[in-house]
């Protein structure tokens, strides 16, 4: 108990680890290397990746750093850098 409340886990993901080669394209397509973050989020790709399909994410800048929640915000110019950034390496992956 906290403060008066009852912590419990009512669900566990364990890690996942994405596509060294999807990162490396990401990495391409924004012009450089990119960062490994780690995130707790329990995206799609996430499940994707445990089913054994290559898979990766591309985070777009976040100046507040505020995630799933009203405070987020991201600049137009930021979401369309991550859309041509996806746009490039999706082309790539055509090829």
């Amino acid at each position: 108990m906290r403060g008066g409340v009852v912590v419990r886990e009512e669900s566990w993901t364990p890690l996942v680890g994405f596509d060294v080669g999807l990162r490396e394209r990401v990495g391409r397509a924004v012009g450089g290397e990119v960062p490994v973050l780690a995130t707790g989020a329990g995206h799609d790709a996430g499940i994707l990746a445990a089913a054994g399909v290559p898979s990766a994410m591309l985070f777009v800048r976040n100046p507040t750093g505020v995630s799933h929640a009203p405070e987020e915000h991201a600049e137009q110019a930021d979401c369309e850098a991550g859309v041509a950034a996806l746009a490039n390496v999706l082309e790539e992956l055509c090829r």
